[in-house]
């Protein structure tokens, strides 16, 4: 349905910035019902829930004729997580009520206070800011709410999750009772419902979830992998999709700033985004995949908020999200506005089975893939090729001169192959990933490999009870011990631990290079040690009477584990 009953100013606003009717969550906050109510609204990001409540508070801002009245202290407060969400909101507010005249000023943490300072005091119409700059505003008597009409908190879930529960309910408590108060929420957790139980009177809640979620125009996509592949299955996820911009998520700033390091040195155009970069710094992070000088962002959860990129068409979540909200927060990056975007979750084996109830409780259908090899990557990339190629393009006299030299000098043939090993040039190369281990094979029956002749066993101290699959313990053997996957042997995983075969002549170097890595940070403890003898079957017990003694060290994934940044 076409918008209606909306004032002539903002009319004409969204008409000119291509508006022809409104999502459901527009729609229901400027139904009847809705008109003058406190409101907690349940919408998924990209739901265009900005301009929800920028039409929702209009009659609060302004008069009957239709425009504002002259700006003194606010009439409208909108609070946000992030700078990057402020920085949105605002934005998208500016536009709305530009043709109104309207005077918004923003205040967020890392900017220049005194500049805002000097703002409020030249009045404002709307005011959009973070938790915590804004309670330091009231605090420091910069921001006067006496004549607040309308209160707006974006993303509250994620406010409360974030620990500004005791800031916001200072800056509402400066707030006069008469005010509107709206939640937008993507959930409704108990915390939810106790702040609106307490500063809410007689609310209407709105559900569009499920009708503009958006995850409709996302599809799915899980892969397992090796711990140490994770970056191998980034590099040939990227070049797979060769996505106009995406996004990689990872949980610690740690683990962006080395993901970021990689990619750069692989020839990605790539930026980064976490806690640690100055506004300056994010500010030009983004303009760089705005202009498509950059196709890639490393990021946090928490830096992630608030970027609303269009040409985001893949989100790759390097490191598993701690639930499916989060999951469904950081996918909701793609898939906006009608368009279809790709979600891959990177799966270490070990986790597979946590990750399937995780998508099965939130009703998430997955496609679990393998990772692209490097033969998908170059069928993709003659496939995009042809296609580029085949297009009609426009040529000049000076274009068609220059190729009638190059056709008396070359063969087309070998100007062809030119312009293919040109465009292969252009891009970043695939990474090979690690094969399937050895398959474990019964006591006896490993089949002649050459230069397996001679060999020395060693054990591990994990078998079938703790998932040991040859995927994931044959990269860790080659890790820790300093060699490739073609210089381990058979592999024979019994309960409770697993045997391999290292060439003699490599068994002094393996032993030395775990005793290495002892003491490095690691998912778990695991314990190497060389055994006198081949086994007869499975082992079952250890054997360090026949052996040195046992290294304790563990596999230490690619991307360092901290406590996710909040």
């Amino acid at each position: 349905m076409p918008f209606t009953h909306l004032p002539a100013l903002l009319g004409e606003a969204l008409t000119a910035r291509g508006y022809a009717a409104p999502t459901p969550v527009q729609a229901a906050v400027i139904a009847p019902e809705a008109e003058g109510r406190d409101l907690i609204v349940s919408a998924q990001t990209g739901s265009g829930k900005t301009v929800a409540f920028g039409l929702a508070i209009a009659p609060q801002l302004l008069t009957e004729d239709g425009t504002l009245p002259p700006a003194r202290a606010p009439l409208a407060l909108a609070i946000a997580p992030t700078r990057e969400l402020a920085l949105q909101v605002s934005r998208e507010l500016e536009w709305l009520y530009g043709k109104a005249g309207a005077r918004i000023s923003t205040c967020v943490g890392g900017m220049d206070a005194s500049r805002e300072r000097r703002s409020l005091s030249h009045g404002a119409h709307i005011v959009v800011g973070t938790p915590g700059r804004l309670r330091d505003h009231i605090e420091r008597g910069a921001l006067d709410l006496s004549q607040l009409k309308a209160a707006i908190l974006d993303e509250a879930d994620e406010m409360l999750d974030m620990g500004f529960r005791e800031d916001l309910e200072q800056i509402l408590d400066a707030t006069p009772d008469g005010r509107r108060t709206l939640m937008f929420s993507a959930t409704m957790p108990k915390s939810i419902v106790a702040l609106a139980k307490r500063y809410q009177k007689d609310a209407l809640r709105i559900t569009t979830v499920g009708e503009d979620r958006g995850h409709g125009d996302i599809s799915y996509q899980a892969v397992t992998v090796a711990p140490p592949d994770i970056e191998n299955a980034v590099v040939n996820l990227l070049r797979l999709h060769e996505a106009e911009t995406a996004i990689l998520f990872c949980a610690t700033r740690d683990n962006v700033r080395h993901l970021h390091a990689g990619l750069i040195e692989r020839g990605f155009s790539a930026v980064a985004l976490s806690g640690e970069h100055s506004q300056n710094e994010r500010n030009a992070a983004l303009q760089a995949l705005r202009d498509q000088r950059a196709r890639v962002c490393v990021a946090t959860d928490v830096a992630a908020r608030g970027i609303d990129l269009p040409t985001v068409t893949l989100v790759v979540h390097v490191e598993l999200p701690r639930d499916a909200e989060t999951l469904q927060h950081r996918s909701g990056r793609t898939g906006r506005a009608g368009k279809k975007g790709t979600a891959v979750l990177i799966v270490p084996y070990q986790r597979k089975r946590r990750v399937e109830m995780m998508l099965r409780g939130a009703r998430i259908a997955v496609e679990w893939l393998p990772v692209p090899s490097v033969d998908d990557i170059r069928k993709a990339d003659r496939e995009r090729l042809m296609t580029q190629l085949l297009e009609p393009v426009e040529v000049d006299e000076d274009d068609r001169a220059l190729a009638a030299k190059l056709l008396e000098q070359k063969t087309p043939e070998e100007i062809a192959a030119a312009l293919v090993r040109s465009y292969r040039a252009r891009m970043p190369a695939p990474e090979e990933m690690l094969a399937e281990g050895p398959s474990e094979r019964a006591p006896g029956k490993e089949h002649h490999r050459e230069g397996f002749d001679d060999v020395v066993w060693f054990r591990m101290d994990i078998g079938r009870r703790e998932n040991a699959d040859p995927r994931w313990i044959l990269p860790l053997i080659c890790r820790r011990g300093h060699i490739t996957k073609n210089e381990v042997g058979a592999i024979r995983i019994a309960a409770n631990e697993t045997a391999f075969q290292i060439p003699r002549g490599l068994a002094s170097k393996f032993l030395a290079s775990v005793k290495r890595t002892q003491g490095e940070e690691a998912e778990g403890g695991v314990q190497f040690e060389q055994l006198a003898n081949a086994p007869q079957e499975a082992p079952r017990g250890p054997r360090r009477a026949n052996g040195p003694a046992p290294v304790r060290h563990a596999a230490r994934p690619t991307l360092r584990s901290k406590r996710p940044e909040r």
